[in-house]
């Protein structure tokens, strides 16, 4: 099943509001930025795609520092264009570390993340983020 842009914008979508709550998935409960992508991954494919390994909430955490950018890798595909809607987008919270915040685009110019106090956003692609940008993937299958 390759999902079409406005599916994954609109599994996407369903999360606003959601709580943030460290390494939740769980749409109206809480989610932190990755198990937002891991709820919008159950509901275009049906299935987790892999059991989430501990991580910290420190951004300078040694631990597993890499992991996020090395599951884009294995399990998305990299995308040498400027972000779109339905792109997975990861960010560098600290410049000379590795990314460690995700979100999914829902137009060149705005994306969906969960934020700490704030929850489920839809926010600006502001320069700010886009200085941050470590890395543009899409969903497995989609062109």
């Amino acid at each position: 099943m390759m999902p079409l842009t406005d599916e994954i914008v609109g599994a996407a979508r369903a999360w606003l509001g959601t709580p943030y709550r460290h390494r939740s998935s769980m749409r109206g409960a809480g989610c932190d930025c990755l198990g937002l992508l891991r709820g919008v991954w159950r509901a275009l494919y049906g299935y987790e795609q892999a059991d989430v390994p501990p991580y910290g909430r420190n951004p300078r955490d040694p631990w597993h520092a890499r992991a996020m950018e090395a599951a884009a890798e294995r399990y998305l595909e990299r995308c040498a264009a400027e972000p779109r809607a339905g792109h997975v987008v990861l960010f560098r919270l600290i410049a000379t570390l590795p990314p460690r915040h995700c979100g999914i685009m829902t137009s060149p110019d705005r994306f969906i993340h969960a934020q700490e106090r704030h929850g489920v956003v839809e926010a600006n692609l502001t320069d700010g983020w886009k200085r941050r940008l470590a890395g543009v993937f899409d969903w497995p299958g989609r062109d």
